[in-house]
């Protein structure tokens, strides 16, 4: 039987409407984990629905860390100025601020990385596999896989979330996406780190970061 608390606790948990959180209940026989999976499963396709739409509102924000020696702007759009005004919209937005700053991601998705880089990657890879004594028969096979792990270190979309690393920063879009009700898209972004190509001390900015919110 589904209870009224149990709806309540899933739209709690969640922020799924009402109506969304008893079906996923009632499909899911009560089972509140399986149940959770089914609410994101459908935000998943609603926010799919919602990713063709024109996004041209939003916001240009910025990140500094705490001591001024990483900065970060960032354009996230929207489909309205009322969305832009959201507060989880906003959150997600410094989130996102963030995890530049730490991450130190180059491109937004991997369609932007250049295709030369990518080449010049696939040679070094090749080399480094040949190298390691692997059969020429799988190498290809090995760089391929080695390339996607060069695409999640190097494109913010495919990277870990800082504050929540079972989840990339897409999950996290496509959240905000089905919750918000609007297409959003990350445009662009620069980051600015004090002394950048000059030689200092290698230091865990990530680590920083994170310690600066409280995490």
């Amino acid at each position: 039987m589904i209870t009224a608390e149990m709806v309540k606790e899933l739209r709690e948990s969640t922020g799924a409407g009402m109506m969304d959180c008893k079906k996923a209940l009632t499909d899911s026989n009560g089972d509140m984990t399986k149940a959770v999976e089914l609410l994101r499963e459908r935000g998943i396709a609603k926010a799919g629905k919602k990713a063709g739409r024109i996004a041209a509102e939003g916001v240009v924000d910025s990140y500094i860390h705490g001591d001024g020696r990483i900065g970060v702007l960032v354009e996230i759009n929207t489909e309205t100025d009322f969305a832009a005004k959201n507060e989880e919209f906003k959150a997600f937005v410094k989130d996102v601020a963030m995890q530049i700053a730490a991450a130190k991601p180059e491109y937004v998705r991997r369609e932007e990385v250049p295709s030369e880089n990518i080449e010049k990657e696939k040679e070094i890879l090749r080399a480094q596999a040949l190298n390691e004594g692997k059969p020429e028969k799988i190498v290809d096979k090995m760089v391929e896989g080695r390339i996607d792990k060069f695409y999640k270190e190097i494109c913010l979309l495919e990277q870990p979330f800082v504050k929540d690393p079972d989840k990339t920063i897409q999950q996290l879009l496509t959240e905000k996406i089905a919750k918000i009700g609007e297409n959003i898209s990350i445009r662009r972004f620069v980051r600015f780190e004090k002394g950048e190509g000059i030689q200092k001390k290698e230091e865990n900015f990530a680590e920083e970061v994170m310690k600066q919110i409280g995490q």
